[in-house]
C-alpha cells in the first residue's frame, strides 16, 4: 500500500502532516480536547494550502475503554463519536499510518505501519514511531494495560497523578527536546540510515521537533490532542520542512 501511494504520488510537492489527537467515544478518557467544528476549520485551512495530509498515527483512542482488550469495540465508538471528522479523515486527500493506540485500525480498516515518499529526488518515509519504544515493541500488553491504567486516572479525575505518570512516560522512552539527548530521536537516525531515508517523520512523542543529523532530516509532528492544533509543511520541491503551532 504505502509502496503503490509513493508510486503514484512522485510528482508531490506540498504536505501537512498531523498526529495524536487521540479521539475517543467523548467523556474523561477522551484526550482530543477540541471541538469538532472548530478542529474541521484547521482541517478546512490545511485542505486549502496542502496537495495531501498525512493523519500519522494515533488519530484514534482505543486502549481506555472500561476493561481491557476492548481495542475493536473502542475504535467503532470514537468513529461514531467524532461523525464528521470521521467522514473528512476518509477522503482522498487524506492518508493514513496507524500508531500503537489505534493498532487496531491495522486489521479493522487496512491502515498502513507507514507510508514511504519519493519526490524531488528526496526519500521520505512516515511512521508514527512506537517502533522504536522499548516498552510499547517489546512488551505491549504491559504497555495497553498502562495506557488502560492511565485512562482510569482521568476517569476518576486524578489528573495531577495522570500528569505525573505521561512525564515518567516520556521520561522512560528517552524523549528529549535537546536532540543530541533524544534517544527515541536517535533510534530512527540509525534507522533512516539503514534504510537510506533522507527524512524521517514520526510523532507518538508529543514533541513537534525538526533537527538536523547530518545530511538527514528527522521531524515529528507532536500532538493535536488536549486542544493543540501542531503540524508539519512539507515542500519537497522548495525544500521547505517547518513545524507549526497554531494556525
Amino acid at each position: 500500500m504505502a509502496t503503490g501511494w509513493s508510486r503514484r504520488k512522485r510528482g508531490i510537492m506540498q504536505l501537512a502532516v498531523i498526529s495524536d489527537l487521540h479521539l475517543g467515544r467523548r467523556g474523561r478518557t477522551d484526550g482530543f480536547g477540541h471541538d469538532d467544528a472548530a478542529f474541521l476549520r484547521f482541517l478546512y485551512f490545511l485542505e486549502g494550502n496542502f496537495e495531501q495530509i498525512v493523519l500519522l498515527g494515533d488519530i484514534w483512542e482505543t486502549l481506555t475503554g472500561t476493561l481491557p482488550g476492548q481495542a475493536k469495540a473502542e475504535l467503532r465508538a470514537a468513529q461514531e463519536a467524532h461523525p464528521e471528522l470521521t467522514r473528512r479523515f476518509r477522503r482522498r486527500k487524506y492518508r493514513h499510518v496507524h500508531g500503537n493506540h489505534d493498532i487496531v485500525s491495522r486489521d479493522a480498516d487496512g491502515i498502513p505501519e507507514e507510508i514511504i515518499l519519493r519526490a524531488d529526488g528526496v526519500r521520505l518515509l512516515f511512521t508514527h514511531g512506537h517502533q522504536s519504544d522499548e516498552l510499547v515493541a517489546h512488551r505491549p500488553q504491559a504497555s495497553e494495560l498502562g495506557v488502560w491504567a492511565g485512562g482510569w486516572l482521568r476517569r476518576l479525575r486524578l489528573d495531577p497523578i495522570y500528569r505525573i505518570a505521561s512525564s515518567i512516560d516520556q521520561w522512560r522512552g528517552g524523549v528529549s527536546p535537546d536532540s543530541t539527548r533524544c534517544t527515541f530521536q536517535r533510534a530512527w537516525m540509525h534507522r533512516a540510515e539503514r534504510r537510506d531515508v533522507d527524512v524521517m517523520v514520526t510523532g507518538h512523542t508529543h514533541l513537534a521537533t525538526r533537527a538536523e543529523h547530518g545530511a538527514r532530516l528527522y521531524l515529528n509532528s507532536g500532538s493535536c490532542s488536549e486542544g493543540n492544533f501542531s503540524y508539519l509543511a512539507i515542500d519537497t520541491r522548495r525544500g521547505d520542512y517547518t513545524v507549526h503551532e497554531g494556525f
